[in-house]
């Protein structure tokens, strides 16, 4: 499975006013996901598998693309959360997920 990242700049790009589901704004700088899969306010551990780098994020968002999903993309990660565990460069990193808390 895999993750990529997404951005207040792509948001933009792609014609969405930046507002993640859960009625808040997306912040570059928050450590959260977007995801099909867990609750909001889940909270994941997430590593990449290349690495070995962890990071946890808290899901706020739905995504990423259903087209993408369909695809074994499986999250799509802030900027903060991705750099954590990657260079931005890569795009798109091989991740394994475990749900540390449930959401709400």
């Amino acid at each position: 499975i895999t993750a990529s990242w997404y951005s207040q700049e792509s948001c933009r790009r792609e014609g969405t006013s930046g507002i993640m589901a859960n009625g808040e704004k997306l912040n570059d700088n928050n450590y959260t996901a977007a995801s099909w899969d867990y609750r909001f306010g889940t909270i994941l551990e997430v590593t990449n598998l290349d690495n070995g780098k962890v990071v946890r994020v808290k899901v706020c968002d739905r995504g990423p693309s259903k087209k993408l999903y369909r695809s074994g993309r499986v999250l799509d990660l802030s900027v903060a959360a991705f750099k954590a565990v990657s260079a931005l460069s890569r795009g798109v990193i091989h991740i394994s997920v475990k749900e540390v808390s449930h959401g709400l």
